[in-house]
């Protein structure tokens, strides 16, 4: 079985950041799959799970409320590790040119008294939410991308060079 992109990337390396993750064509044009990394995998502690959901609830209710990017969104949800987003969006763009989308979305967490959707009706967990916590990662978060602007590295998954046989099988570290 093939091994999906997303998992071929030494996740040792990645820093947070905003990378492309995957372009696919559906129906002629093109789809991009972002991963908004906020924290460094296995070296720091994953988002916290009630934090997580309503940093969910809060961004994809700020990015599908864009006018400028609101037709563009298809998708944004978190990561199953708890590291990051998916941010899936119509055509194909650099990273560079959604920082200002995700680190305006980030920094809008911080004007939200409430997390929107969180009654029974519209949330299949509504009880799991912490605005604070999300509060705080959105704020670290955004402070990072600002400190970070110019460092190339948040936009370019990491280079690791791994081992592929002849018939195409590739190993990975350990």
């Amino acid at each position: 079985m093939e091994l999906i992109q997303s998992f071929s990337v030494d996740h040792n390396f990645i820093i947070p950041g905003i990378y492309t993750s995957r372009v696919d064509n559906v129906g002629g044009n093109a789809v991009t799959t972002y991963d908004i990394r906020v924290t460094k995998p296995n070296k720091e502690p994953a988002v916290d799970v009630a934090a997580m959901h309503s940093l969910e609830h809060i961004i994809a209710t700020y990015l599908r409320n864009d006018p400028e990017w609101k037709d563009e969104v298809i998708y944004w949800g978190p990561m199953g590790c708890l590291t990051g987003f998916y941010l899936i969006l119509k055509g194909n763009r650099a990273p560079k040119e959604i920082y200002g989308l995700i680190l305006n979305a980030f920094k809008a967490v911080d004007s939200y008294d409430v997390v929107p959707g969180t009654n029974p009706e519209n949330c299949g967990n509504y009880l799991m939410h912490n605005l604070n916590m999300a509060k705080w990662y959105a704020a670290r978060f955004a402070g990072y991308l600002e400190d970070n602007s110019d460092n190339e590295q948040i936009f370019v998954y990491p280079e690791t060079e791994r081992l592929v046989t002849d018939d195409g099988m590739m190993f990975h570290d350990s």
